[in-house]
């Protein structure tokens, strides 16, 4: 069955950076636009970033363009996003999901941005 694990998230400092890391199974990954998704407290789902399965295309969330990195692996099933310069703002649960959609999603890893 599909399968998607988040980790790499935690508790840092504003200004500081995280990397999301995302591990799947049970689709074809290398064919699939896949997509990081944040639910702050309180608030509803919300997308964050997407990826083409070559990688050449991707797109972001206005308030993290320039400071947020997806990337991919279609050898190791696996995508990450790299968080840089992050704030309090960004402190939320973030899933990794399949299309550009919030329906296939991971249990969801904590970020919490707080000195």
């Amino acid at each position: 069955q599909v399968q998607l694990v988040e980790s790499g998230g935690g508790l840092v400092q504003p200004g500081g950076s995280l990397r999301l890391s995302c591990t799947t199974s049970g689709f074809d990954f290398s064919h699939s636009w896949m997509s990081w998704f944040r639910q702050a407290p309180g608030k509803g789902l919300d997308w964050v970033s997407s990826i083409s399965p070559s990688s050449l295309s991707k797109s972001y969330l206005d308030s993290v363009q320039g400071r947020f990195n997806i990337s991919r692996n279609n050898a190791e099933n696996t995508m990450w996003l790299h968080m840089n310069n992050l704030q309090s703002e960004d402190t939320a649960v973030y899933y990794c999901t399949k299309d550009i959609s919030d329906a296939i999603r991971g249990r969801g890893i904590q970020v919490t941005v707080s000195s």
